[in-house]
């Protein structure tokens, strides 16, 4: 039974950051993951941590390789339900990204146990299960520990065929670049931490960040489909740049296609954006050619999305099939946003 009778505090006022916008600035990252000791990986290991991709790949045989990804964070919002919910989503999104079908759960789990009751912990985790229940797979188990700062997310197994992996390096010259989610979700977030969000723009947050991306594995049984990520704590800007650096090329971003979820450019024009949008941007603007894009503009581009959509590199005669696909799954706002092109390792905006 729950020792502490008091009202439990909001969530997200016992976190440093929420959702994504927790991860480690892509520049930091770097610098931590050079200084790590290089191995010689398996034969079997298909994706491992050379180009930044979505999850780990080994193939098991020649008709199944095996997909494993791990994601948690801190709250990004106050429902315990909803925040076990978005965690689960944007965990087993990695796998999707992948062009595989997730199999399999553990639940990561870190709670203040001093503080929280146990009937909030429970929700938490219940809502992690409901999301795992609509991608049919089982949490088959997990870890937990008492923190000081909550924590939930997912270690996610999955499977594809070795020949259907989409990794986030395959991109081709002429390629399209398609966005399966509009943007905005760090923006959503940190309105609704300093109370300006209202009961609208929490549920549209709510069914973005829910939304399984389910088109992964329906995606790269195409064989003009070439490369997949999803866009998470980055932002747009930093996951096409992982893009455009695994395939040695330049995106071309046209800024006036990428979707937006309803009201967060005004939002963030009244301020209300992370601090990880602008870690983003110090991390890598320098490979970004922004040019004539205004500083709202860039802010929304490096803006953290927490289970955010499928960034898809096509053959253009394929984005017709592609939207329909996301269509189809629910991803009414999916769009062409850009494309890529001969050149150095960077992102232009125009």
């Amino acid at each position: 039974m729950d020792t502490n009778t008091s009202a439990p505090p909001r969530l997200t006022s016992l976190s440093h950051g929420g959702g994504c916008g927790c991860k480690i600035a892509p520049g930091v990252l770097d610098a931590i993951l050079r200084s790590q000791p290089l191995f010689t990986p398996p034969a079997e290991l298909l994706v491992g941590a050379e180009t930044a991709d979505d999850a780990a790949v080994y193939r098991l045989n020649d008709d199944q390789a095996l997909i494993a990804t791990t994601d948690f964070f801190m709250p990004i919002v106050d429902d315990a339900g909803d925040f076990g919910a978005i965690a689960a989503t944007n965990a087993i999104s990695d796998v999707y990204a992948m062009g595989g079908r997730p199999i399999m759960a553990l639940a990561i789990v870190g709670m203040p146990l001093a503080v929280l009751p146990l009937s909030t912990i429970g929700a938490v985790l219940r809502g992690g299960q409901q999301v795992c229940a609509r991608a049919g797979i089982p949490v088959a188990g997990g870890h937990s520990i008492d923190s000081v700062e909550p924590i939930y997310g997912l270690a996610v197994l999955g499977l594809a065929h070795p020949a259907r992996i989409r990794r986030n390096r395959d991109a081709r010259a002429g390629d399209v670049l398609i966005l399966g989610k509009p943007l905005g979700v760090g923006i959503l977030s940190a309105a609704l931490k300093k109370d300006a969000l209202d009961a609208g723009g929490y549920r549209l947050m709510l069914e973005t960040t829910t939304r399984l991306n389910t088109p992964g594995p329906l995606l790269a049984e195409r064989d003009d489909v070439h490369a997949m990520t999803d866009v998470t704590g980055f932002g747009l800007l930093g996951h096409t740049l992982e893009m455009c650096r695994g395939a040695g090329m330049t995106a071309r971003i046209d800024v006036g296609a990428v979707p937006l979820l309803d009201g967060v450019r005004e939002l963030a024009a009244r301020g209300m954006v992370t601090g990880a949008s602008g870690r983003n941007w110090a991390s890598y603007g320098e490979k970004v050619a922004a040019d004539g894009v205004d500083a709202l503009t860039r802010t929304l581009l490096t803006d953290p999305q927490t289970s955010g959509g499928l960034l898809v590199s096509c053959a253009p005669q394929a984005a017709g099939a592609v939207l329909d696909i996301l269509r189809a799954e629910g991803f009414a706002q999916a769009a062409v946003i850009g494309a890529f092109e001969p050149g150095p390792a960077q992102v232009r905006l125009r």
